[in-house]
């Protein structure tokens, strides 16, 4: 074995994550854990904490972190920067928002890493969490009222989710949009748990 493939197998085991995690090129991660109460993530300012606290944790560059999240009179395309983004292991996501909002972004479940550089795991796993909470269209615009009161509520209503791996099912056109699939069946826990989720969220470098 290769002296590069025997530190890569060195790191691997040393630390559980992969070796290839690049912190300081990490600019977009989905979320590897919820806030636990449903959709109720203390408002915009809430997500964009966990996102914050996640990344340094992380061992992030420094730099503002936000949700990708949309609000009452608020898009989350607005909210992101422009760009470009890369994943945990220094993978491109996109150069700039039109790309990100077009079909040729690179988010799948291989790409769409959480900070710490793990999968989420999608469609066909056990359990299915592939559905990220957005309250976006695909344009990144604000999704009617889809927000489980503007990321406050954990009870009634409903929140636009995306699906991180694009994956159906077959019979949902909308079933392979990263950021707009279909509203949940709530904004509890349960609910979003039910429709194949568990309070994850995209999270972007913005600056």
């Amino acid at each position: 074995m290769k002296p590069i493939a025997l530190a890569a197998s060195a790191a691997l085991l040393l630390t559980g994550t992969p070796a290839a995690f690049a912190q300081d090129a990490m600019s977009f991660f989905v979320t590897s854990v919820g806030l636990g109460d449903g959709a109720n993530l203390g408002g915009l300012e809430g997500a964009d904490a966990h996102c914050q606290e996640l990344a340094a944790k992380a061992g992030a560059a420094a730099g503002e972190w936000h949700a990708y999240l949309s609000a009452e009179g608020i898009n989350a395309r607005d909210r992101i920067g422009s760009g470009p983004w890369t994943n945990a292991s220094g993978e491109l996501i996109a150069n700039d928002l039109d790309g990100l909002h077009s079909d040729s972004n690179n988010i799948t479940k291989a790409t769409a890493l959480t900070e710490t550089g793990g999968t989420v795991s999608g469609r066909g796993d056990e359990p299915n969490q592939h559905d990220i909470l957005t309250g976006s269209n695909a344009d990144g615009t604000l999704s009617g009222g889809n927000t489980c009161n503007d990321w406050t509520s954990n009870g009634d209503g409903n929140a636009m989710v995306g699906h991180h791996d694009r994956m159906g099912p077959e019979t949902l056109a909308t079933g392979t949009s990263w950021n707009a699939a279909h509203p949940s069946r709530g904004c509890g826990q349960e609910a979003l748990v039910g429709t194949g989720g568990n309070g994850y969220f995209y999270c972007f470098k913005a600056d």
